[in-house]
């Protein structure tokens, strides 16, 4: 914690499990879906190239000029995915786990994706992001995946804020039903608009 309180979490275990699923990953599998609406298994890996960098920036509280260190814009593309993906998105995601340790990344306000909020608020939305992508990655090429109690108590704190009628457009699907005993991940997933149970 910081000298007033606010919470930080600590993302490198999540964008350690991220970079462990990497060589797991065969290129006859870029093509597969995943569990994240429509993208594909290389759309996803665009995705999260450019949300690490800019949840970097948010962290930082900067803003990313053109060229390489530049957050693609919108959605994940296969087609944009650096062909250098699996030694790039863990280097990455390393800069994104330092830049949220500073105390700083979490006090006053930020943007990331032309959204203005509270800074603590936009590490959970980051944490969000590597945790969930990081199942969706899982899931999609057939490997294992955890979180530890405190990431997924987090996610399910933040994702609860949003009942299905206030859902912001696009930003997730239908809550899902799971038992009430459910895993932490599990009920992390659902509320996210997954199916806890999705297989490829």
């Amino acid at each position: 914690m910081t000298d007033d309180q606010t919470v930080m979490i600590d993302f490198g275990p999540a964008a350690q499990r991220v970079t462990a699923l990497l060589s797991g990953v065969s290129d006859e599998q870029l093509t597969a879906p995943t569990p994240c609406g429509t993208y594909s298994v290389a759309d996803l890996l665009d995705h999260f190239m450019g949300l690490a960098i800019g949840m970097r920036h948010a962290a930082e509280k900067t803003t990313a000029v053109a060229g390489p260190d530049a957050p693609a814009p919108g959605q994940g593309a296969a087609e944009r995915l650096d062909p250098d993906w699996r030694q790039e998105l863990p280097r990455r995601l390393d800069a994104l786990t330092a830049a949220w340790r500073e105390p700083s990344a979490w006090q006053g306000t930020t943007e990331a994706g032309g959204v203005t909020m509270p800074a603590q608020m936009m590490g959970i939305v980051a944490l969000d992001e590597v945790v969930i992508h990081g199942w969706d990655l899982a899931r999609a090429t057939g490997q294992p995946y955890d979180c530890d109690l405190h990431c997924a108590e987090a996610i399910i704190g933040w994702l609860s804020a949003f009942p299905d009628e206030q859902r912001p457009e696009g930003a997730f699907g239908p809550i899902v039903s799971v038992a009430d005993d459910a895993p932490p991940l599990a009920r992390a997933v659902a509320l996210s608009g997954r199916d806890p149970e999705w297989r490829a």
